[in-house]
């Protein structure tokens, strides 16, 4: 039974890093906004068929 408990500490100390580390990139990291624009070329938008 220790082997079956000595298992399970270690899924949940590995599962609290992993939360944890997903926790501190949402409150950490913020995303970079701003316009995007791209030409696209008029042969690519009249295709005959």
């Amino acid at each position: 039974m220790p082997t079956l408990f000595r298992l399970l500490m270690t899924l949940g100390i590995f599962a609290g890093l992993v939360y944890g580390a997903m926790f501190a990139l949402v409150t950490y990291v913020k995303p970079k906004q701003g316009e995007i624009s791209v030409r696209v070329p008029v042969d690519k938008l009249n295709k005959p068929q």
